[in-house]
């Protein structure tokens, strides 16, 4: 089982990644030659006739790329284009690639990001190891003008017009150093080469776009029903998420007055009736990405808190723009 949370011996100020940093300095070294050898063309990169827009990040574990991807894929939406939106399809078990995806697609067959993206956005979408293979069929079936890669910064073999890098604000690079010794899957001066850097949280930089996660309604996963999130301020509940980061779902509603009972699950875990009961009558808590692998078995005591991405019209402007002026 893949641990709840990552080595906190990531963490800036940990002495343990410098025993490791032999490992990470090879690690760094393929990483480098490999992208090299894509940008000189020894290996050779597949384009599609329309602009692919890549959201990912250098690090390992959740920075809010989710919530992104659904706020760009609207907004495109409403500035008249026909938005698709691949991905990887982390978790999924089906038995052929790429595999279309809809609100009502079984989360075991595609994963729970994409389900919830489907879900979200009301874009086409379609998931699958080799991405390109996944955006070739929207391309063919619904006729996209732009595809979204939900990740994929590193899957150099789909060629990019736009790269932009999400960054988790509370623990940026941990100790900046790559894999094993950190958590980067690139050194931090790959972000020199992407087009827009945001910050899940408060900006560091200038040149960063801040994205605040807005979560204030409770949705009922057994009847739909909605409330206002402050109605359960001071009232005992369970909070349980397994996310890249469940620490910030925690945090989230601690900041909104909530007192919870925690538990932290694996990122993608498959959860059971028996991981989402607990001996009372306590409300259980959860992100909108868990609730999609827990309708089956959920009852009137468990409800999610759907997350929507804030940014700056400065973002948006940028992004157009951008998508206006590069090349395919």
């Amino acid at each position: 089982m893949m641990p709840t949370q990552a080595p906190t011996f990531w963490d800036k100020g940990a002495k343990l990644g410098i025993v490791l940093l032999p490992l990470a300095w090879v690690f760094t070294a393929i990483v480098r030659v490999r992208r090299f050898f894509y940008h000189t063309g020894i290996l050779k990169q597949q384009y599609l006739p329309v602009p692919v827009i890549i959201v990912g990040n250098i690090t390992v574990g959740g920075t809010g790329k989710t919530p992104l991807v659904i706020y760009i894929a609207k907004l495109l939406k409403h500035a008249g284009y026909k938005p698709g939106i691949i991905s990887r399809g982390y978790g999924g078990k089906a038995t052929s690639w790429p595999h279309s995806v809809t609100p009502q697609t079984d989360v075991s067959l595609v994963g729970d990001e994409a389900v919830l993206i489907a879900s979200q956005s009301a874009c086409p979408m379609a998931v699958g190891p080799l991405r390109v293979d996944a955006a070739r069929l929207l391309l063919k079936q619904a006729g996209c003008d732009v595809i979204i890669s939900d990740d994929g910064m590193q899957h150099y073999a789909l060629a990019r017009a736009i790269e932009i890098a999400v960054i988790d604000g509370d623990r940026r690079f941990g100790n900046g150093f790559c894999l094993p010794a950190g958590p980067l899957r690139e050194p931090i001066s790959r972000l020199k080469y992407v087009d827009m850097v945001v910050v899940n949280g408060n900006k560091a930089a200038t040149h960063e776009f801040s994205m605040q996660l807005n979560g204030a309604i409770a949705v009922n996963i057994l009847s739909g029903e909605q409330k206002p999130l402050s109605v359960l301020t001071g009232i005992a509940c369970h909070a349980l998420a397994g996310i890249g980061n469940p620490e910030r779902f925690f945090k989230s509603l601690q900041a909104a007055g909530i007192a919870c009972d925690t538990h932290a699950f694996p990122d993608h875990h498959r959860f059971s009736k028996h991981d989402i009961t607990f001996q009372d009558d306590k409300p259980v808590l959860m992100t909108e990405k868990d609730a999609v692998k827990c309708t089956l078995f959920a009852t009137h005591q468990h409800w999610y808190v759907p997350v929507n991405a804030v940014l700056t019209a400065e973002f948006t402007e940028q992004l157009l723009h951008l998508l206006k002026t590069k090349p395919v």
